[in-house]
């Protein structure tokens, strides 16, 4: 009989950086998705706002709700028994004050959840310091903030002047004091999340930010070809789901129409 594989927890990934070997995030949105990732071995499971285009038909993150992350949460969490769930805390959510921060910070951990995502440096310090201090872990997240989209000018890459790549390394920084667990760094330059990864001592988990991160994490519809929208450049798509999904569903329509399914039964004589 097979022992259940033991479920990861946060000092796993930490010690992951300390000994050297890269860390797999990926999205999860549901239990049938967080079942099949979970027996794929990947470390983490992120509930990210990304449902909100993946999923629910948005134009963007902005629209996604606390309802609707504690609801993907809960499933991903029913799913799955292994991988580490965290759960992104989705626009204003926590920007108007620590209070709502930790009350909803709090609800994503009820719904499953080891632990919440928030975007944003120096002005998230606070925030992040206060939910590690009352049990609640977080993960930050550095460089293209989809939250922050049209302050941003849109989906750009980021941290490409001097200034701004200073800053940045500043900002991981802070969130390291502040007890972050490790930090997304999202749509950097290479060399700058080099940099960042060399100076913190937790793990950075990398998207377009190129191959020196401790980690990687990638949207799992993206990854598997069903996004049905613009492909990001620095995504690999490991296989071609959606066409498979298209051809099953003619090839049920076809025999449905055609009478061949349900296929009749051999009358008794």
């Amino acid at each position: 009989m097979n022992t259940p594989e033991r479920a990861i927890r946060i000092p796993d990934i930490q010690a992951k950086k300390a000994r050297g070997e890269k860390i797999t995030m990926l999205t999860a949105y549901d239990a049938a998705f967080a079942r099949l990732l979970d027996r794929s071995g990947v470390d983490m499971l992120l509930v990210g706002d990304t449902l909100g285009m993946v999923v629910l038909g948005y134009e963007n993150t902005l629209s996604v709700t606390m309802d609707d992350t504690v609801r993907h949460t809960q499933a991903v969490h029913r799913g799955a028994s292994r991988a580490l769930i965290v759960a992104d805390l989705p626009f204003l959510s926590y920007h108007t004050s620590v209070p709502d921060a930790v009350r909803n910070a709090g609800r994503l951990l009820q719904a499953g959840a080891s632990a919440v995502k928030l975007e944003g440096g120096h002005v998230m310090a606070a925030t992040v310091e206060r939910l590690v201090s009352i049990g609640i872990p977080v993960v930050g997240h550095l460089g293209l903030q989809p939250q922050s989209m049209h302050q941003l000018g849109g989906f750009r890459r980021q941290a490409t002047r001097p200034e701004e790549q200073e800053r940045l390394l500043a900002d991981a920084n802070l969130l390291q004091e502040a007890g972050a667990f490790a930090i997304v760094l999202e749509c950097i330059p290479d060399e700058v999340a080099e940099r960042v990864t060399a100076q913190l001592k937790i793990p950075t988990i990398g998207i377009g930010s190129g191959p020196h991160c401790d980690g990687q994490v990638l949207v799992s519809y993206d990854l598997l070809g069903l996004s049905g929208g613009v492909i990001p450049p620095f995504v690999k798509q490991y296989a071609s789901l959606a066409e498979t999904v298209v051809d099953a569903a003619q090839a049920f329509s076809n025999e449905v129409r055609s009478g061949e399914f349900p296929a009749r039964k051999a009358r008794k004589k």
